[in-house]
Order: structure tokens, then C-alpha cells, then sequence
């Protein structure tokens, strides 16, 4: 590869290199630098170290620190979670780096919720010398492991230690290919130091990495798709789930006019984004991990049930049948199954399944959209739902009052909610868009909501619509200096933290656990409550540069927090709102 072309970058804070940049590769780093950049990965998101320095230089002084674009985090956990929450937005993958074996240890939880969220990423890391006898004493060899990658190989879909620059060059092509192949994910390129700093001997030859990543499309077959066209046509009461599809406009049009031409219930999945709209007649519900009323009547009553990539179908019909297996047919649509592996249980319970195809969800829609042409849309039944409305202003939130005083602050303003709580209810903020929500961190770990939060508000910068994460206290303050990255780089974002002062959702294991033992109830807070002192988290904020608002203690408190929230995102700015809540579960 010649040397990169520098192609113009939207403006998010980035640091100007000086002097003359180097103007052909001279070192392996050199190559890897141009790999990236050819691969077209607009930023790298990271937290510094001597283990990949070589690479550092070459993005900064070959590349210009553009395409891809550096992103400091304060901690590898938090570079993870940025391309995590970028992803989610795009679709697309974003790179990482973490320092050695120290920083991917750091970043393994991060990188595990990646995984479970299936999304695509190409992460870099490095090792001391492979050489010993090159080996600074002491840290390069407590920084060098023999197989750094098993840490994480069980929930990444690739990884490779290249053992040269055109190696390198290979493993990274491949590497990026298969992140962004379905079913995405992870993807881990530990880069030895020696490989890095050791000047090159001579140029490599030309590398058109246009013919070594071609598009992967897995459709149905035209037999799968008149079959299936064939089961709902004879259904009576057919019932539609949808799982993790893309953020495609087309593809959420078509799944609403799936839905509309069968005239089927729809349940949809809060664990991942947004699939079809919580405010659409047809729609019955988003399944929690207990029993829901409408959810169960929905599955017990329907003769098809028509599943694209659910993320856990099996356990869907366990919480709402009672162990029992459905009566109706069941069409499941997924390629997920080519990634399970027996280390992470991630594949869930295995669910009984009619019909199986093996390929792209929004294909299958699209596909069914065109062969029920003729079949028109059925008039749908009258939505039962529950009204929403603000408690007394003096009253202490429910997150519930916080979710509803929140959307009437933003009023018709477009918003992408990048974080929820675990107490979020679908009935609380309508879902009309596929960037109106795009889903959970994925494998539960703690500390993803504001570095997911700052990757989407990477991937929003410079659109019409404003990146929104709602984020438990637990997991803020785990997590909380991410928000430095998001001031650093200019990116508007408004976090509000639901904070009831406790990890209560482990005192609620804790009640559970002392009724089943006949223990006192009352000691469930001890060793879960953050207070005396309680943390003060728009300090913490302010501290990093963004505005931090509160604590609010009232509903009658919200709306103004909210309003001069909003205004300083508008103006470019973070801001971050503590709204004390009381503890509950929607």
C-alpha cells in the first residue's frame, strides 16, 4: 500500500500532530497504521501504553492522527464500551487498543458484553518482545504472556499474533471481515512489540484489501421462504417476535407491514434496540425475566409463532408457559447457532423449533414482505395500555416519573436512548424509529452504560438527533470516567442517572434469600447501600467538564433539571443529572 490518503474528519476535538509527518512507511507499526486506515476504521478508541507505542506513533506522526482518529479513555474498559455504543448506532466496527496483557484484562469484562451483544469491533493488543532475548528486564517480561488471546478467545469471533508487518496486514483484512459478518462480534489482534518498532526491509507489495473482505449476504432460499408464506397464511392467530435486527429504516418499515399483513401480536426485546413500534396497536409487550400477563396470553393463545433471531426464545416460553413447550408451530430465524461455543452459556435454553432457516432476519422479512404481496393488511385490535402519568411534585421519582418528566422535556425532539436501568418499561418512552433505542450492554456487566452512551454519541455527532443515556448509579460510577472522554472529543450527550443509592437488585437477592432461610429481611440493605457518605455524582461530572445537575430529591424538580440538561447538550455540551429515585422495579 502506498502512503494514506488523508481524508477530511469531522471535527470532535481532535489533537493536531506537528512538524512533518513521516511520508512513506519505514516501520512494521507503519503497516499496520495503513492497514487501518485502508480498512476505513475512523477512530481507535484507547487507553496508552509502552507495549503498542510503535503504533501509536505511526497513527499520529504517519497517519496524522486521522482515519483512524484517537480517542483517549480512561480506562480500557471504557475504549471497549465506546466502540460498543458506536456500533450499536452504525452497524459498523470501530478499532480499540488496550496495553498488554494488563490492559486486556482490564478491558475482558467490556469485551464480553460485546460478544452477547453481538457487536462488531476490531480490538488491538499487544505483548513485550516474543523474543526473550530482546526482553527489557522485569516489566517486559510480567507484560508478556505465551497466548495473551486465550484470556478472551472464548467469547471473540478471531484473533491472531501476526509475526510480521505483511502478516499483520493480513490478519487485520480477515480480522474486520469478520467482525462485520453476521452474526458480528469481537475481534482481538495482539501486535508483538518487535513487529512494531523493527524497521522495515524492504517495501511491501501492493494489497488491494477491496478483494480480500467481500460481502457476506446469507438470504432464505425461495423453497424456506414459500414455506414459511405457506404456515402463515394458514395460521389464524399467528404471533410475530422480533429479536436483534438491524437499525435499517427499510427493514423497520417492512417488519410493520409483516406484522399489519398477518394482523399479528408483536413482542420485541428491550436486551437489544428497537425492531418495530411499542406504540403500534399490534404491539404486545417487550418480555422481562418474570411473568407478564399479556405476554403469557399472547404465547399461550397463538397457533405460529414467527421468531427472528430472539435472543433467548427458549426462555421466553419457559417464564410464560410454565416449563411447558407452546402448542403453536414455531419458525424460528437466526444464524446465532454458528457462534455458540461451550465456554459462554449465552446460547440459552434450547428452544423447540418447527422450522429453522439459517440466515439474515431482515432478509426473511423482506423476502416474506414481497411473497404475501396479494395477502392485505388485517385491521388491528385496540391496544390495552396503561396510563402514564407524573406523580405529585413532591413526591420522590419512581424512575417511572423521571422516564415520563424526561420524554415530555424533550418533546418532539429526535433522541437516541443509548442506556436504560434495569427497571425500564417499554410503556415509558415510545419507540418509533430504529435509532429511537438501541438496547442493553449485552452481557450485564456493569460499568457499560456511559462508555456505551459516549460510543453512541460518537456515532450521532454532527446528526440531527440527541444521544440520550439513562443509567443506574451502580453502574455510572463504575463507569463514570468515561464521561471525560466524551468532553475531551465534543460530544453533545445528555446522561441522567436513576440513583437510589444501593446495587438493589442485589438486596432484593438478599430479601429472597433471608425469607427462604427465615432471616431478618431488614439487613438486606447491609453491604449494598453507597451512603454515609452518599456519593455525589454531579460533583464527579463536573469534575471531568461536563455539567453536572443535582441531586434532585422531586418530581416538582425535574422538569427545569431536564430543561437547562437539554440546553447544554444543544449548546455541544455534556451534561449529567442525578435524580435520586426510589428503589422498585417496574
Amino acid at each position: 500500500m502506498s502512503k494514506p490518503q488523508v481524508k477530511p474528519n469531522n471535527a470532535i476535538g481532535r489533537e493536531e500532530p506537528q512538524g512533518p509527518l513521516a511520508t512513506r512507511a519505514g516501520f512494521g507499526s507503519d503497516i499496520v497504521a495503513e492497514t487501518l486506515n485502508a480498512l476505513e476504521l475512523p477512530y481507535i478508541a484507547l487507553n496508552p501504553g509502552a507495549s503498542y507505542r510503535g503504533l501509536h506513533d505511526s497513527i499520529v506522526n504517519y497517519l496524522g492522527n486521522r482515519q483512524p482518529q484517537m480517542l483517549l479513555c480512561l480506562h480500557e474498559e471504557h475504549a471497549i464500551h465506546i466502540a460498543q455504543g458506536y456500533a450499536k448506532v452504525t452497524g459498523k466496527p470501530m478499532a480499540a487498543a488496550v496495553h498488554s496483557n494488563v490492559g486486556l484484562m482490564h478491558a475482558s469484562m467490556a469485551i464480553f458484553n460485546a460478544w452477547c451483544d453481538r457487536m462488531p469491533m476490531v480490538i488491538m493488543g499487544a505483548t513485550g518482545p516474543v523474543d526473550a532475548a530482546v526482553r527489557r528486564p522485569w516489566i517486559d517480561w510480567i507484560h508478556t504472556s505465551r497466548d495473551q488471546a486465550s484470556m478472551i478467545r472464548h467469547y471473540v469471533k478471531f484473533d491472531d499474533l501476526p509475526g510480521s508487518p505483511a502478516a499483520a496486514r493480513e490478519a487485520l483484512t480477515r480480522a474486520k471481515w469478520i467482525a462485520e459478518t453476521a452474526p458480528k462480534g469481537p475481534v482481538y489482534i495482539n501486535l508483538d512489540v518487535t513487529l512494531q518498532e523493527s524497521p522495515l526491509k524492504a517495501d511491501l507489495p501492493p494489497f488491494d484489501i477491496s478483494r480480500f473482505a467481500p460481502e457476506i449476504q446469507v438470504g432464505p432460499t425461495p423453497q424456506q421462504v414459500d414455506a414459511i408464506a405457506k404456515l402463515v397464511r394458514e395460521a389464524k392467530k399467528p404471533l410475530v417476535l422480533y429479536g436483534r435486527l438491524s437499525r435499517s429504516e427499510k427493514g423497520w418499515a417492512e417488519r410493520i407491514v409483516l406484522a399489519e399483513k398477518l394482523g399479528a401480536g408483536v413482542l420485541t426485546d428491550l436486551k437489544v434496540g428497537g425492531s418495530f413500534p411499542t406504540d403500534h396497536p399490534l404491539h404486545v409487550g417487550a418480555p422481562r425475566m418474570g411473568p407478564d400477563k399479556a405476554v403469557q396470553d399472547a404465547v399461550e393463545g397463538a397457533d405460529l409463532i414467527l421468531a427472528f433471531d430472539v435472543v433467548d426464545l427458549g426462555g421466553l416460553f419457559k417464564v410464560s408457559l410454565g416449563g411447558k413447550p407452546p402448542a403453536a408451530k414455531v419458525i424460528h430465524v437466526s444464524m446465532d447457532h454458528r457462534i455458540h461455543n461451550g465456554w459462554t452459556m449465552d446460547h440459552q435454553i434450547l428452544p423447540p423449533v418447527d422450522y429453522f432457516v439459517s440466515a439474515d432476519p431482515d432478509a426473511v422479512v423482506s423476502a416474506l414482505v414481497g411473497a404475501l404481496g396479494d395477502l392485505k393488511a388485517k385491521a388491528p385490535r385496540p391496544r390495552q395500555q396503561e396510563a402514564q402519568e407524573i406523580r405529585p411534585p413532591g413526591e420522590r421519582p419512581l424512575v417511572r416519573d423521571l422516564a415520563l418528566s424526561l420524554h415530555k422535556s424533550l418533546g418532539k425532539r429526535d433522541v437516541c436512548l443509548l442506556s436504560t436501568t434495569i427497571a425500564w418499561h417499554e410503556d415509558w418512552w415510545p419507540i418509533r424509529h430504529p435509532l429511537d433505542y438501541v438496547g442493553g450492554a449485552g452481557g450485564g456487566g456493569l460499568a457499560a452504560g456511559p462508555g456505551i452512551s459516549v460510543g453512541g454519541a460518537l456515532a450521532l455527532k454532527g446528526t440531527d438527533r440527541m444521544a440520550v443515556g439513562i443509567i443506574g448509579d451502580g453502574d455510572f460510577l463504575m463507569g463514570a470516567t468515561s464521561v471525560w472522554t466524551a468532553v475531551r472529543y465534543k460530544l453533545p450527550l445528555l446522561i441522567v442517572v436513576g440513583n437510589n443509592s444501593s446495587f438493589y437488585n442485589d438486596e432484593l437477592h438478599q430479601e429472597r434469600v433471608a425469607k427462604g432461610r427465615s432471616r431478618p429481611v431488614e439487613n438486606k440493605w447491609i453491604g449494598q447501600k453507597m451512603i454515609e457518605p452518599d456519593v455525589n455524582l454531579a460533583k464527579i461530572a463536573e469534575g471531568q467538564g461536563a455539567v453536572g445537575i443535582g441531586p434532585i430529591n422531586t418530581i416538582g424538580e425535574l422538569a427545569d433539571a431536564f430543561a437547562k440538561a437539554i440546553a447544554v447538550v444543544e449548546a455541544g455540551g455534556v451534561a449529567v443529572v442525578d435524580v435520586r429515585v426510589v428503589p422498585g422495579y417496574a
